[in-house]
């Protein structure tokens, strides 16, 4: 904020961006796109600690890279064609969204320490405040939230 008294600027608080940091990056499901995706994600973190100077503790950093590669992962093992991750953030929540090009809705699979494999929508609900899977016209959309702990 920024008061003006007889010609002189004068701050008077610290500007909050009152958008969230939005970006997004295509991948054609070449081999190595996970790992762009995940140092996407890891990029995205840093403008947020730096442009909404969100305080973010490993785990949260952590929980956000989770949820990046399990929809990712499973976005390129199970569609037939590229993806799209969507991160938006604020000082509060990172959602992550990933647009695939399947309109075959995921299973989330009861607990089972059991089973091999499939443990991936189970590991996002863990970690994620919200976890939404909706059809669009493209195929589906899955966006996970995760909040961050205000230290």
């Amino acid at each position: 904020m920024i008061d003006h008294l007889d010609g002189a600027v004068i701050p008077t608080g610290f500007d909050v961006p009152v958008e969230p940091l939005r970006r997004a990056a295509h991948y054609t499901g070449e081999p190595g796109c996970i790992a762009e995706a995940r140092a996407f994600a890891s990029l995205f973190m840093e403008q947020l600690r730096t442009e909404w100077c969100a305080t973010i503790g490993d785990r949260e950093d952590g929980d956000v890279l989770l949820v990046v590669s399990e929809l990712v992962t499973n976005a390129d093992r199970h569609s037939s064609g590229p993806y799209i991750l969507e991160l938006e953030g604020t000082d509060t929540t990172v959602t992550v969204s990933v647009y695939d090009s399947s309109a075959a809705v995921p299973r989330r699979f009861p607990r089972d320490p059991e089973r091999i494999g499939r443990h991936g929508l189970e590991i996002v609900h863990a970690v994620a405040e919200e976890l939404h899977v909706e059809r669009v016209p493209v195929g589906k959309r899955i966006r996970a939230v995760v909040r961050l702990t205000q230290h």
